[in-house]
């Protein structure tokens, strides 16, 4: 069996020449890879110098050393939910406070002083906590995410206080998905209050300034900026989310996946509002779903005005490469254009030409 992760194929029974095809294509990769691997001390700077950051995602603890190996500045997102996930049949299926701090300290410390985004509880749709239980009929557009925690405060409490002790062993940003309403912000960060008294209270340590951002992966959210500005340390965009609701599609569903796509121009549009309107109020603002690892779309990205990328670590370096390669001042200009642009075809072409800029 053949499987192409880049063309999304599987070849079963290949004959010899297929099979001579994708050894060479492999070894191919693994040449460039070992000569990206120079890249890794490399900062990611322009040809005309402006300084961009690349974070890597992770999921566990475990994943921090390779974002090291990649060179990554820090971790923009590290997904909370596989702590809590795949524990069905377990007699004590959510994490405790201390076996959830002790996961966040361990990548804390891993990181060796670089900043750690943690996002809070993101289950429900693709994600379940417990597979076996009964979903919602459309459970994207359910209980999930910042509504799950908000309907169970004494398990986002203990999140909470898990992350912020965590905070004492280094330089912790706490990120809050799938918000939408102003009230949910405000229930928000007066829960991340709450939890602060309380760690008082008991004597925990922990960094009084933590950084709380918000995730635009909604469309309403992108749409209503100045609440989240207002109230936010830093903004990062979650594109997978975002495309999925601005093009209502299921993008788990193999019936309709072929209509996702990053390059819709309402997509592009919200992307460049959000990153525009960050950056209008001083706020930090970071692409962390699967756009920032693309390479094909890195240019455009960068033409956005987007300075912080974060990706799985396996992407960090081709990235930078072509960041390496890009000259903002001509990216600017072309970009523009392509925001302008309606038609699919016209828009694809013109990412395309950014390629040779």
């Amino acid at each position: 069996v053949v499987i192409d992760g880049d063309a999304g194929v599987v070849i079963t029974n290949p004959s010899a020449l297929v099979l001579d095809q994708y050894r060479e294509r492999q070894a191919a990769q693994l040449r460039a890879r070992k000569k990206l691997q120079k890249l890794k001390k490399t900062p990611a700077i322009t040809r005309d110098g402006v300084q961009v950051s690349l974070f890597a995602n992770i999921e566990l603890p475990d994943d921090c050393p390779g974002a090291l190996d990649s060179g990554a500045e820090g971790v923009g997102l590290f997904r909370s939910e596989f702590l809590f996930m795949g524990r069905a049949g377990h007699p004590h299926k959510i994490p405790n406070e201390d076996e959830q701090f002790e996961q966040y300290r361990k990548a804390v410390v891993a990181m060796k002083g670089r900043p750690v985004t943690i996002r809070t509880l993101d289950i429900g749709a693709d994600k379940p906590l417990d597979p076996t239980e009964h979903n919602a009929l459309n459970p994207a557009l359910g209980l999930r995410a910042i509504r799950y925690c908000l309907a169970e405060p004494q398990l986002f409490l203990t999140q909470l206080r898990a992350i912020l002790r965590a905070s004492s062993f280094g330089k912790v940003r706490i990120l809050i998905p799938m918000l939408a309403h102003a009230f949910e912000i405000d229930q928000s960060l007066l829960m991340i209050e709450q939890a602060k008294a309380q760690l008082r209270e008991a004597g925990h340590k922990y960094d009084p300034a933590v950084q709380v951002g918000a995730m635009i992966e909604i469309p309403a959210a992108a749409l209503s900026l100045p609440m989240f500005v207002k109230r936010m340390n830093f903004l990062s965009i979650g594109t997978n989310d975002l495309i999925q609701y601005t093009l209502a599609i299921d993008r788990v569903d193999y019936e309709v996946a072929h209509l996702y796509n990053p390059l819709h121009p309402a997509v592009l549009h919200l992307i460049a509002m959000t990153i525009d309107a960050g950056h209008k109020a001083g706020k930090d603002v970071a692409v962390c779903g699967e756009m920032a690892g693309d390479v094909k779309l890195t240019r455009l990205l960068l033409g956005m005005g987007l300075r912080e990328f974060s990706m799985h670590p396996a992407q960090l370096l081709a990235v930078k490469q072509e960041i390496l390669n890009s000259n903002i001042n001509a990216l600017t200009s072309k970009t523009r254009r392509i925001l302008r642009a309606m038609e699919p075809a016209a828009i694809s072409e013109a990412v395309e030409q950014l390629q040779a800029l």
